[in-house]
């Protein structure tokens, strides 16, 4: 008698969607992606919704080089701006983006003055962040989108590249293989955050 064939045992989409769960940058180690994974995943992040087809946004990869020089920048700064800074707090900071194989810095760059609301820009930038979150599950790696202060200093942005003026950085999305799976974390009730809206109360 020949054997069944074995059932398909891949999540589905909405299974991976349904399961996604964050990991703690410090518990991503290497492998992380190969370059066609990145191409996938730099793929999957611009299919994104974007009003005005205006891509308002950048993405930019950070392996060990790119991770080590800003570290260095980042080390330097803090030392710069806390003098009591003891060595091993310039340390962490200098370690702060080489905690996961690949960074991938997203950068919010909005056409500005545009038709398009920079609120909707903004939103777009999101966007690529939650797909690169779930394209990295969907490749079988953890993966967590961080800003922290780098995020949030002029400084950091114009070491990037960028301008402070226009641009805003937010997501530093850290991918590699989880050290561990994650623990689930509680979840909303969906009754406390949806609700079914037909008209005004009482029209």
């Amino acid at each position: 008698m020949t054997a069944a064939p074995a059932a398909d045992t891949a999540p589905s989409a909405l299974d991976l969607i349904l399961t996604r769960r964050s990991t703690k940058a410090f518990d991503l180690v290497e492998p992380g992606p190969g370059p066609d994974e990145l191409e996938a995943l730099l793929r999957a992040a611009t299919r994104v919704p974007d009003h005005g087809k205006l891509t308002p946004w950048r993405i930019q990869v950070l392996e060990k080089q790119g991770q080590a020089a800003l570290g260095d920048f980042l080390a330097d700064l803090f030392a710069r701006e806390i003098p009591e800074a003891n060595d091993k707090q310039i340390a962490f900071e200098r370690d702060r983006p080489q905690r996961a194989p690949l960074l991938l810095v997203v950068t919010s760059k909005p056409k500005t003055p545009h038709k398009i609301p920079d609120l909707e820009q903004l939103l777009s930038a999101g966007a690529v962040c939650t797909t690169l979150l779930h394209t990295a599950n969907a490749l079988g790696y953890g993966a967590q989108w961080l800003t922290e202060w780098p995020a949030y200093r002029p400084e950091v942005c114009r070491h990037l590249g960028h301008d402070p003026d226009n641009d805003q950085i937010v997501g530093l999305i850290y991918i590699g293989t989880r050290a561990q799976a994650p623990d689930e974390r509680p979840r909303p009730d969906l009754s406390d955050v949806t609700e079914v809206w037909a008209g005004p109360a009482g029209g």
